[in-house]
């Protein structure tokens, strides 16, 4: 996800656990020499997909759930979004060291219940939904953990020569946590819906509704093209209003207001707020190029082009009404983006993203490209960490936007490839099909393993 504030260190959004150890080979067998992998996996190649997905997706939801099963009882949690660079445990930097990213845990929800791991992913919705309804606005981050009390802490540590207490909002590097990215509250909103529809629970679908109204309330553009703006960001505890937008924001809108659309949900005219994002999506298509601009300036209204940012690009073909035409930006960023085994975040092409890469394997299966998927499944399950955790790149550092990401295990990405090896389109509800895709393009459609 693309973040157009301060510098949020690891990223821009965003021993051995039970149960995970034999689903991690499996995922791991591509890293064999060619003969063990012989014995490894089927001699077809269709099949050796099918297992390497199959065994992607075991391991992600085994790990996943074994992260929240870690925490004691039924209450609300959060997921702590990064283990350090050597694979378990806490990151060494402070900032990091205890945040769930608003982000990562609503990915988290989603692909739990795609693994049928409902309960899991309850106790995570349940922590969205206390920050939801009980915090002033939808943090970019919290504290991880057992959420306690009516809503969840804010990040932060204990200061190692003061022995202090320090919030990370206090601090520069942990700055942008105390923000309200419009993209974040659309991804907790969609986590949100997707536990409505799984349990038919009214208090998941408010909990959306009270999202969306809030974006509409504090985010809603006329210049120039209209869709919505960044949000609120807070620098050291003070918040400011985010005039820039962001086109990949925009299009996690149209999916949030389209979903509450489509389930006649109470407390506003969606229909009207879908459009009124598309429209900006829409605008920031150039048709010479065939993609789209990352977003705006401040000013609201001049393009954003440069740099070449791969989420947007992809996650636009996961709109269920999406032209044919987009589908060109497919080829713009295979020329723009692509590194060895998969994609770049941005075009510097500095190393391997894991989770965009995650994503592109998702939008080629939900296109019909099969085959293009299945190359990138071989550089991801590459990617596994001894905590299970995937990490967010192979590289030392690769740059995003006003960011990097590190060689550190990441929830998103992880999350990602299990959304990916399922082939689940977070935009919408598990039983609604793909449009204009051949059937039984992916090998996803024979049918889904027991991820149990």
């Amino acid at each position: 996800m693309i973040r157009f504030t301060a510098i949020r260190l690891g990223n821009t959004r965003r021993g051995w656990l039970g149960g995970v150890a034999v689903g991690l080979v499996l995922a791991m067998s591509s890293m064999l020499p060619a003969h063990a992998q012989a014995a490894a996996i089927p001699r077809s190649d269709t099949q050796a997909a099918a297992a390497r997905i199959e065994a992607i997706a075991r391991t992600g939801c085994n790990v996943l759930a074994a992260r929240v099963d870690t925490l004691p009882g039924n209450a609300p949690v959060l997921l702590r979004s990064y283990d350090n660079s050597r694979g378990q445990g806490a990151p060494d930097l402070l900032p990091l060291r205890s945040a769930a990213f608003t982000y990562d845990n609503a990915l988290a929800v989603i692909a739990l219940l795609a693994c049928h791991r409902r309960s899991q992913a309850e106790r995570i919705g349940a922590a969205l939904r206390l920050a939801a309804m009980n915090d002033t606005r939808l943090r970019d981050a919290y504290r991880a953990g057992i959420v306690a009390g009516d809503k969840p802490l804010p990040n932060g540590w204990r200061d190692p020569d003061s022995g202090r207490w320090i919030e990370a909002a206090q601090r520069y590097a942990g700055a942008y946590q105390d923000g309200s990215s419009c993209g974040n509250v659309a991804w907790a909103a969609l986590a949100l819906l997707a536990l409505h529809h799984t349990t038919a629970e009214g208090r998941w679908r408010d909990a959306a509704v009270h999202l969306a109204r809030w974006v509409v309330e504090h985010a809603a553009d006329t210049r120039g093209a209209g869709g919505f703006d960044g949000g609120i960001e807070s620098y050291l505890l003070v918040p400011r209003k985010a005039a820039w937008k962001s086109t990949e924001h925009n299009i996690d809108l149209v999916a949030m207001f389209e979903w509450l659309q489509r389930i006649a949900a109470p407390g506003g005219d969606w229909q009207a707020q879908a459009r009124h994002a598309r429209r900006f999506v829409d605008a920031q298509w150039d048709a010479a190029s065939g993609h789209f601009w990352m977003g705006t300036t401040a000013d609201g209204v001049t393009p954003l082009r440069s740099p070449s940012a791969l989420d947007v690009q992809l996650w636009a073909q996961l709109l269920p009404n999406a032209p044919k035409p987009w589908r060109r930006a497919l080829h713009w960023i295979e020329r723009m983006n692509s590194v060895k085994g998969g994609f770049d975040f941005t075009d510097d092409r500095d190393g391997l993203w894991t989770e965009g890469t995650a994503q592109a394997a998702l939008v080629y299966r939900w296109t019909g490209n099969a085959a293009r998927a299945n190359a990138l499944f071989v550089s991801i399950a590459q990617q596994a960490s001894p905590g299970g955790f995937l990490y967010a790149t192979p590289a030392p550092r690769i740059t995003a936007v006003y960011s990097y990401y590190r060689h550190q295990p990441c929830l998103a990405a992880t999350a990602w490839a299990v959304i990916a090896a399922l082939d689940r389109n977070p935009y919408l509800p598990p039983n609604m099909h793909r449009a204009n895709t051949p059937p039984h393009a992916s090998p996803a459609h024979a049918g889904h393993p027991t991820l149990q």
